[in-house]
């Protein structure tokens, strides 16, 4: 009797032991092993991942999973590497992340400070020898933007010229130029005046930077864009809070650790500052203005 009584107390020992090491089991496969992030190429993607690496060796080793990166050559496609998992990270520009907010769930975690600061604006540029002077010159001329939904290259320019009283929205931009172009990238549009192909640009300041010197002297801006919150490091809806928290913590440290130079190879940001949602409720409303988002009610 004994034996049996030793042998029905030690089922139940050893059936939670096995438990406990399949609960166990669970957790450690459940643990992310892999980290997937997009980014966005503004020119050469080869180049892009190529450039990017010592930042992604940099991040496996703190935070002690692979990175797997790739590139997305359009706005639209970070948007829906996050929405459709493909994934887990991504650096975008602030109607991107506003759109991909709303529509997946994705969250910012991260701003970037360029130039010393986590704002920028968009210019409407042209050239010195166009007669351009002002935005109202440009009614029945044509004009060069980035991306359908890129903030600084499309959605805040026609936001200037909303605010001069020259458009209401979209269609109303389609209707005061003669043609809009999307040139796929800032510098692309800026070379497009420079060269004549189109009147003007509706781009980001810096996208000045990308011409030689000779080049800038044939430029000029005659118009600007309110202030625009800075690109964002964003992460897709769902991803295990704890990876989040040490991806975000892990470029906070590379903004002001012994490895900050690595920030070179990731856009030549000078570092990150961390934001919310809220940070972007400016953007959200002017895309509300302009069709990318519905309309809330009584808005």
């Amino acid at each position: 009797m004994r034996a049996g009584r030793e042998s029905y107390f030690a089922r139940p020992t050893l059936a939670f032991a096995l438990a406990g090491a399949l609960c166990l089991a669970a957790v450690t496969e459940a643990a992310p092993k892999k980290l997937r992030m997009v980014f966005i190429a503004y020119e050469n993607p080869n180049q892009l991942i190529e450039n990017v690496e010592p930042v992604t060796e940099y991040l496996e080793r703190k935070l002690g999973v692979e990175i797997e990166h790739f590139a997305a050559t359009d706005y639209t496609a970070v948007v829906e590497a996050l929405r459709h998992g493909s994934a887990d990270a991504g650096f975008m520009g602030p109607l991107q992340y506003v759109l991909a907010h709303h529509e997946a769930g994705a969250r910012a975690i991260l701003g970037e400070i360029y130039n010393g600061s986590s704002t920028y604006v968009s210019h409407i540029f042209v050239r010195k020898d166009s007669g351009f002077a002002k935005l109202a010159d440009l009614k029945g001329h044509s004009m060069a933007f980035v991306d359908p939904i890129s903030s600084s290259g499309y959605m805040y320019p026609l936001d200037a010229f909303k605010d001069q009283g020259l458009i209401g929205n979209r269609e109303d931009a389609d209707q005061f130029f003669q043609q809009i172009y999307f040139a796929g990238g800032d510098e692309q549009a800026i070379r497009a005046v420079l060269n004549g192909f189109v009147d003007a640009a509706g781009i980001g300041q810096y996208a000045f930077d990308l011409l030689r010197g000779d080049e800038r002297d044939q430029i000029i801006k005659i118009g600007e864009s309110k202030p625009i919150p800075s690109h964002c490091v964003v992460v897709r809806e769902g991803l295990d809070p704890t990876l989040a928290a040490k991806l975000k913590q892990a470029l906070l440290e590379l903004s002001e650790g012994p490895d900050k130079n690595l920030l070179q190879y990731l856009y030549s940001v000078d570092g990150y500052v961390e934001v919310s949602h809220d940070t972007y409720a400016e953007v959200e409303r002017v895309a509300r203005t302009y069709g990318f988002l519905k309309r809330q009610k009584g808005s």
